[in-house]
């Protein structure tokens, strides 16, 4: 595995806004000590932290410089490690049980990370660069290691001693009993109620950060935009209902932008360069509408990040115009594809794409490699090939459950989707359709009735049923008109699913958790919490699995179970998806010089049939921390995210 250098810090406004927030913090954090980020002109101060390293572990800095040999310091840390596993066990080891089991985890996860089978395949060892680097051999490194790949271990050293600071700051927690739990009847009560009171009271606190397009004050506003976009564009309140002149007037070219919303100078940049050369760009009326006029407003950042591609994505999608559909088909479909519109990767369940364009595109959209450009006019498959797919069907009887995507059909007309859902409805395995569509989210008024009324002749549970599977990202997506399309949907008996991809923009602090309870709200059930997959041209994109685990147990954790009833999977290329619940699916198996992990993970096989493990590079933690300071957060909210494996 072909290691990068690690890029040193320069001054740059997140350096600056970091340290400005760690001057007004307290002292003992990994994240918020005495040892500054940052040295005069803002180069990180290694050897502070290499410090702070050692004395969060003493114990360990003393064997590795005992010893001689790389060998002698692995079994010196394995001798260690089991020693500190049995002592969890012995009776008076007054540690509180719930540390004990982070301690477990940390000795699990250290003895994975110094594994010989586990430094070959991923061809580095950490566990070298921390022998060289307790012996003063900095020298001898192959690769800068970064302030990221230090703080790992801190947190790892911290967490084998049962320090890992969750519970409590500055203390190792101890055996006890909570005061509630001393108490009895109403007394018991009383004490727990005013626990459950602070949770539910900081939740809300968090909540009203993330508005939703149904808050009154949102509602007005993109009134205003709506009648500033009818006037631009020539409409009438009777066009903005017709979805069809919605699709007339996508907006493809950078003008109307400039024209109708304020935009940054790497906006303009990347959105002209996206034009000029060809990269698939458009955003609907509608859509646009949801956006701030201003850019001090700052609401509908996840929304412009949607539609308006970051200038590495556009550098990297001009860098590889001629093989894009190779370097960036991370899922693997070119080898999961048996015949031409149909991906499988699952016994019973296939993947039809008719159609190979959407009314907007996703800058991290899976399928970015073939889909040309917004409503090209050739994206309907050839009608041989899509009857050569729907036949392909019948030779394979196992699938019951067929997945219409793309592109998004709902593009399509009426009269092209009920052919191919004619045909689908007439096989009898075929217990399911699914309709994979971002129309409720970027097009609401398509959801016309005579669409409700062609899918309602199909939808005939318990033989057929037709559901629908949308992609609403941030609340800020939630309007009336959502809401009504969704209506319909729902009182003609059909459910809607909602797949979100976490990731920089709707990651911070129960930021996904007010969208599950405002898709509740509107009806829409939330589905999969998807990872970002794996690809670069869209890394700015990308948030740390240990940050998805985090979400799911500390923030939507608190809320009523129908209001999380959706899965984190993160997809292994051309296998599918992996629970990330599922510890026992994956991994950690490395911590590499620029602070990522190298996770193992595990197909949905796994007990099945034996299929080869697939080794995924995460983001840094402390990178993603990093951009989260700049934002303004508070990062002492996400100082546990260190011990999500």
């Amino acid at each position: 595995m072909k290691q990068e250098p690690a890029v040193e810090k320069t001054e740059t406004k997140k350096g600056e806004t970091l340290r400005k927030w760690i001057s007004t913090r307290l002292l003992d954090d990994v994240f918020t000590d005495e040892v500054s980020l940052f040295k005069p002109h803002f180069d990180v101060d290694y050897q502070a932290y290499l410090q702070r390293l050692w004395d969060s572990n003493p114990e360990i800095l003393q064997l590795l410089k005992n010893s001689e040999t790389l060998e002698q310091a692995r079994d010196a840390l394995y001798s260690y490690l089991e020693k500190a596993e049995r002592k969890v066990f012995t009776v008076d080891n007054d540690l509180h049980i719930l540390e004990k089991s982070t301690v477990r985890e940390c000795i699990r996860v250290f003895k994975s990370l110094i594994g010989p089978i586990n430094e070959f395949r991923t061809e580095f060892s950490a566990l070298e660069s921390l022998w060289k680097l307790a012996n003063n051999k900095q020298g001898e490194l192959t690769s800068k290691i970064s302030v990221g790949f230090i703080l790992e271990f801190i947190n790892l050293f911290r967490g084998v001693t049962g320090k890992s600071n969750i519970y409590l700051e500055n203390a190792q927690v101890k055996k006890g009993i909570p005061g509630f739990l001393k108490l009895s009847g109403r007394n018991a009560a009383q004490a727990r109620m005013e626990i459950l009171d602070d949770f539910g009271s900081s939740v809300k606190k968090y909540f009203k950060k993330y508005p939703s397009g149904l808050d009154d004050e949102v509602a007005d506003w993109r009134k205003e935009n709506k009648a500033k976009i009818l006037r631009y564009f020539g409409g009438t309140e009777e066009d903005w209902l017709n979805y069809t002149w919605h699709l007339k007037n996508v907006i493809k070219t950078p003008q109307p932008l400039l024209d109708l919303i304020e935009l940054s100078n790497e906006q303009k940049e990347a959105v002209d360069n996206a034009v000029k050369y060809k990269i698939a760009f458009g955003i609907t009326p509608y859509y646009l509408s949801l956006m701030d006029s201003k850019l001090s407003i700052g609401y509908d950042h996840a929304i412009r990040a949607q539609v308006i591609p970051p200038k590495e994505y556009v550098d990297r999608m001009m860098e590889h115009q001629s093989d894009k559909d190779i370097c960036f088909d991370f899922m693997g479909e070119h080898d999961t594809s048996p015949i031409d519109l149909v991906t499988r990767r699952y016994p019973f369940i296939a993947i039809l794409k008719p159609f190979n364009t959407c009314a907007q595109i996703c800058v991290y959209c899976q399928r970015n490699w073939e889909i040309e450009r917004v409503l090209e006019p050739r994206a309907l498959a050839s009608r041989q090939k899509i009857e050569q797919a729907l036949s392909w069907l019948d030779e394979h009887k196992s699938i019951g459950d067929v997945l219409i995507t793309g592109g998004d059909p709902l593009v399509m007309n009426d009269s092209q989707l009920e052919k191919v859902l004619s045909v689908l409805a007439q096989k009898q395995q075929i217990y399911r359709i699914r309709i994979g569509s971002r129309t409720p989210v970027v097009l609401p008024m398509r959801f016309t009735d005579n669409l409700i009324k062609l899918l309602s002749q199909y939808h005939n549970p318990p033989t057929l049923e037709i559901a629908l599977v949308t992609h609403f990202e941030h609340s800020y997506e939630i309007t009336k008109d959502a809401f009504s399309a969704i209506q319909k949907l729902r009182q003609a008996g059909i459910s809607i699913y909602n797949q979100q991809v976490y990731t920089l923009e709707n990651s911070r602090r129960f930021e996904l958790a007010k969208l599950r309870r405002d898709l509740k709200s509107i009806g829409v059930d939330p589905y999969y919490t998807f990872n970002m997959k794996g690809k670069e041209e869209t890394s700015r994109y990308m948030v740390p699995i240990a940050r998805i685990l985090q979400e799911r147990k500390e923030e939507a954790r608190l809320l009523p179970g129908l209001d999380r009833t959706d899965e984190p999977v993160f997809n292994v290329p051309r296998l599918g998806k992996n629970h990330l619940r599922a510890g026992q699916d994956r991994k950690l198996v490395m911590i590499l010089p620029d602070g990522s992990r190298v996770y193992e993970f595990h197909p949905w096989e796994k007990n099945i049939t034996p299929i080869p493990p697939y080794n995924y590079v995460d983001v840094p933690i402390y990178d993603y921390l990093e951009e989260l300071a700049s934002r303004g957060e508070n990062i002492r909210d996400y100082r546990t995210i260190w011990f999500y494996y």
